[in-house]
């Protein structure tokens, strides 16, 4: 019964261990990569959205010069739908305000994402190979790459902890 005790305290003591020891370093990497893959899929909603943006501003421009009363045609969730310009004019220029503001909550949100970044490889010290730290590390790991007949030599997304 002793030793049934004992071993028990020791599991318990072993989980508790765990615990404080933080994430393992295929945690950590995972977490980082996950969190830099959330911070480029906003970089290409923002630029996606400055298209938009462009795209409206050059319709209205366009459509300014226009008689209000001349009729053009809106495309409305894939239905095209026949209206004057006076009539679209207010909705587009009302459509790329709200546009800009998605887009200026978007940058914020990846500044955000961005401060976080770097806290976590500062926290975690993580080292990207592209930043040329540990230099011969990454050669070496790119030409036995290159070797094998798997990849480049440009390290693009490596860590080394």
């Amino acid at each position: 019964m002793a030793a049934n005790s004992s071993s028990t305290g020791s599991k318990s003591s072993n989980t508790a261990g765990g615990k404080q020891s933080g994430p393992s370093a295929e945690q950590v990497v995972a977490t980082f990569q996950r969190m830099r893959q959330e911070q480029r899929s906003m970089a290409s909603k923002a630029a996606e959205l400055e298209m938009d943006i462009n795209e409206h501003s050059l319709v209205i421009d366009t459509l300014k010069d226009v008689d209000p009363s001349r009729k053009c045609f809106r495309l409305v969730g894939g239905v095209l739908v026949e209206r004057t310009v006076k009539e679209v004019l207010p909705a587009l220029e009302a459509n790329r305000e709200q546009i800009s503001k998605i887009t200026e909550s978007l940058n914020t949100q990846m500044q955000l994402k961005g401060r976080e970044l770097t806290e976590y490889r500062e926290r975690y010290n993580i080292r990207l190979m592209e930043e040329g730290e540990g230099e011969a590390q990454g050669q070496s790991a790119a030409s036995s790459r290159d070797s094998e007949g798997g990849g480049t030599k440009s390290g693009a997304g490596v860590l080394v902890s």
